[in-house]
């Protein structure tokens, strides 16, 4: 990770390519998942304080809802703080690219 707390990573899943992006803050992170052009797509907040995150849909997403769900319950409950997580991608993911990308995800999350 760099002084700044950006890290971004290159993820290749499926014969898809997807740029994941995210910026770390001492009580929580803003991640980016993108695939071809870099756009703010459908995203989702969670706050990870209390014994259950709670999460908030701030741009609706008609297929990556899930996907968005998990990745910002699962950062929130981590940091103990707030995720916020956007996605756009060209097609809808299936579960096994969804699955590798949080995977990657966490793993960006978790080192320092």
């Amino acid at each position: 990770m760099s002084a700044s707390g950006f890290v971004s990573k290159t993820v290749d899943v499926d014969k898809r390519t997807f740029l994941v992006q995210m910026l770390k803050f001492d009580n929580g992170n803003f991640i980016s998942v993108t695939e071809g052009s870099k756009k703010i797509g459908a995203m989702v907040a969670s706050i990870g304080i209390g014994p259950a995150p709670t999460t908030a849909t701030v741009i609706p997403s008609r297929t990556e809802s899930l996907f968005l769900k998990l990745t910002a319950e699962k950062l929130a409950t981590i940091t103990k703080g707030i995720s916020i997580v956007t996605i756009s991608v060209s097609k809808e993911l299936d579960s096994n690219s969804a699955k590798f990308l949080v995977g990657q995800i966490m793993e960006i999350a978790k080192n320092d």
